[in-house]
Parts: C-alpha cells; structure tokens; sequence
C-alpha cells in the first residue's frame, strides 16, 4: 500500500495530464475560432472520432508509436509535451501548496500560461478570450492565495498592463511601427491579478532574461536578415517568469536584496 501523500502525488500528475489534453484542443482550435467542446476530439488528417482508448494522456502517444490509430498519420509531440508539461505543474503545485485553495488557483493560472504560451508560438497571438476574462478570474487571488492583498492585486493589474503599454508606445513613437502587441500587454496585466505588483516585476526581468537568450538562441544558426527580423513571441517567456515566481520568486526576491 502507498503512502497516501504518494497515492495523491501521483493522482495530481495524472489529473493534470487529463487537463493537458484538454489543453490541447484549446491550443488547436481556440485561434481557428472553433469551438473547443464540439465536435469530440478527432483526427486533423483523417477526421476520424479519437475513442477514449486512443485518448489517454502520454500513455496513447507511446502505444500508438506517433501516429493516429486508424490513417497512421503522425501525431505531433508537441501533444503529449503539453500533457506531460500540465502534469508536472500539477505535481509539483501539489508538493509546493498541498491539497489548499491556493494551490487550485495557481494550477488554472498555470495551465492557462500554458495554453496562451503554445497559441503565441505557433501563431504569434495571445487570444482576448484567455487574457480578459482572465484579468478578471485571477483578481480573486486575495480569496485564495493567504498572503495576496486586495490593494497589490489592482497595483499588480495596473502595473502589469501600464509597463508594458508604455513600452509598447514609446517604441512606437520611437521605431515607427509596433515592436509588441496588445496580447503581451494583457497578459502582463491577468499575471500582475495573480502574483500581485511583486510578480508583475520579477515576471518581467525574468522573461526579459529568457526572451533574449531565447532570441540569441533563434539568430544563432544563421546569419541571413530574415532570420534576424523575425518575430520573438514574448508571451511564452513572460509565462515563464511568472511560473517561477510562483514556485521560487519570493526566495530568489530576498536572495538578490541580501545580495545587494
């Protein structure tokens, strides 16, 4: 018999998969603007309805070798990426916060980074649908979240949305075209609602940091202009701050002021 904080560890990785896949259709039909509840879950190349056995998370993936059960048409990894990505969320949400409140609320403001973040790689948008009514839902973070306050909630929003809309202008005023969209500044503004001003800053060092190692990264193996123009999307970087400072921002905040 397994310890019970084990049975649960492994109930946590398992539920998140399940929302990983769910993920998935967000990701695949949200910027199509298709529905995301009908028609069930099938395949793009054949249009052949997915039965549950061929629907588990990661397990399926590997059974069926990559490749759809009934064309043999190959199954992209980026699918069970995003399961296996929800499920370590979940799991390691559940070792940082317990079975809490806190914890449920950071797995849906986790797994709503992941989906944005993923839509922004393959298309360059952030959809209004994820980033406004999440705004909203994560303003609730001071009814779940113990050391969240009403008042670095609405500094956090304002301070998330207004740094990066004054980023975004004065480059304008400056290059003479947009070097960043609104979706960017929206999702700053849903991360400042979740983590509160604190979050707002370090989310935006930290993915600051990783956008421009990533865009180094991205230059890297070629030295033709157009690689050189291409649009970074800033979206997944900025999840990824905001990630980390869920998990470790507080500890890493008073390193670096001990550090100074």
């Amino acid at each position: 018999m397994f310890p019970p904080s084990i049975f649960i560890a492994v109930m946590s990785f398992v539920f998140g998969a399940c929302i990983g896949s769910f993920l998935n259709v967000v990701i695949y039909r949200m910027p199509k603007g298709q529905s995301i509840v009908s028609p069930p879950s099938h395949c793009p190349a054949c249009n052949h309805a997915i039965p549950f056995y061929f629907n588990l998370p990661i397990i399926s993936f590997l059974v069926l070798k990559g490749k759809c059960g009934f064309c043999k048409a190959p199954i992209s990894i980026r699918y069970p990426l995003v399961e296996l990505i929800t499920g370590l969320l979940a799991l390691g949400i559940f070792f940082k916060f317990g079975l809490t409140p806190a914890a449920l609320f950071y797995f849906i403001f986790g797994a709503v980074l992941i989906a944005v973040s993923f839509i922004d790689l393959d298309h360059q948008i952030i959809p209004d649908k994820l980033s406004l009514p999440g705004i909203i839902i994560f303003s609730t973070s001071c009814l779940f979240v113990p050391q969240m306050r009403f008042i670095s909630v609405m500094w956090g929003v304002l301070a998330g949305g207004g740094i990066l809309y004054l980023v975004a202008l004065f480059y304008y005023l400056i290059r003479k075209h947009q070097g960043m969209g609104g979706g960017d500044i929206k999702l700053l503004a849903m991360i400042g609602a979740a983590t509160g001003v604190k979050g707002v800053f370090f989310t935006l060092f930290t993915g600051s940091v990783f956008g421009t190692l990533g865009g180094l990264a991205a230059m890297a193996p070629s030295g033709k202009s157009e690689k050189r123009q291409a649009k970074i999307p800033f979206g997944p970087f900025l999840s990824i701050g905001a990630i980390l400072y869920v998990f470790w921002g507080e500890p890493i905040i008073q390193w670096y002021i001990n550090f100074l």
